[in-house]
């Protein structure tokens, strides 16, 4: 049928009739949730940061950085991860796309601005760190964004409207029939959503998910603690920073989605042996021992 195309996505065939029919068993993503929460201990990646920045001050980075990196490797080393539901059928997506909120201004009480932006499997980790904070500054200071624009021109409306012409978003979805334009801006159409709690001081919690889109994976990253006995600074530093999921179980099963985000704890733990990125020589070739970065490649 023609509503099964659609330009976000391939419908997945040949499943078994146990999860064929879950979407129709369980309708929405938030009564498809299923939650993991693990500590990730930053020892290493902390070091990471600081090496990576002392040879790339224009562009520093956070742990933050580094696990948008590393759900990209799970993304496409697990692709089953990056599947979504409409319409009561399963769809694998052929690229990742994550969004992830942020503030307008660096102030209290500022508003947020949801970024949207497409994660290639074959981009550097620097080239990715450049991009990110391109689009950021963008995003940012550079006016009105689609999303807003749309929301600007639906909130003129009496409610009665809005709630017909959100409702006419949700058919078309289910349909296939939302345009690539629409979906590509929109960021409740992605892979993950992040949320970096830490960059506001907050603890990790489990955050729903939005039965609006198709995004099916939330992620939320909270403010790092310091191990006991560790010193409050300097390289010595040990912190912990703990991670939850949310994950929409009708897209893959959880036992899978847990060796997925086993892998991402692994590289978010140990970034320089995940081989992301090699620190320059004095000499401007690679240290004894170091690796090449990876870009896109299958990580071990």
């Amino acid at each position: 049928m023609f509503w099964w195309n659609r330009p976000d996505g391939d419908l997945v065939t040949g499943l078994p009739l146990n999860r064929r029919v879950m979407p129709y068993i369980m309708k929405g993503r938030n009564e498809s949730a299923f939650y993991f929460e693990y500590d990730v201990s930053l020892r290493k990646t902390d070091a990471f940061v600081r090496e990576f920045n002392a040879a790339n001050a224009s562009t520093p980075i956070d742990v933050f950085h580094v696990a948008a990196f590393a759900l990209r490797q799970v993304m496409y080393k697990y692709p089953t991860l990056n599947r979504f539901v409409a319409g009561g059928r399963l769809y694998q997506r052929p690229d990742v796309w994550f969004s992830y909120a942020v503030k307008r201004k660096l102030q209290e009480g500022a508003p947020f601005v949801v970024v949207k932006r497409k994660f290639p499997e074959d981009e550097t980790f620097e080239a990715m760190v450049s991009a990110m904070q391109a689009q950021l500054h963008e995003d940012r200071f550079g006016g009105k964004k689609y999303v807003d624009r749309e929301l600007g021109l639906l909130m003129m409306f009496p409610g009665f409207v809005r709630r017909i012409a959100l409702k006419a978003v949700d058919l078309g979805d289910r349909l296939g029939l939302l345009p690539r334009a629409y979906i590509d801006e929109d960021p409740m159409f992605a892979s993950a959503f992040f949320g970096n709690l830490a960059s506001m001081g907050m603890p990790a919690g489990f955050h729903h998910l939005y039965e609006y889109g198709t995004c099916g994976v939330f992620s939320a990253l909270g403010r790092p603690t310091l191990e006991p006995g560790s010193p409050t600074s300097g390289p010595a530093r040990r912190r912990t920073m703990t991670v939850c999921w949310t994950f929409d179980e009708r897209t893959e099963d959880g036992l899978a989605a847990w060796f997925a985000l086993k892998h991402f704890k692994q590289v978010l733990e140990d970034p320089e042996s995940a081989g992301i990125w090699s620190a320059p020589s004095a000499d401007g070739a690679n240290p004894a021992g170091r690796r090449e970065p990876l870009g896109g490649a299958a990580l071990p």
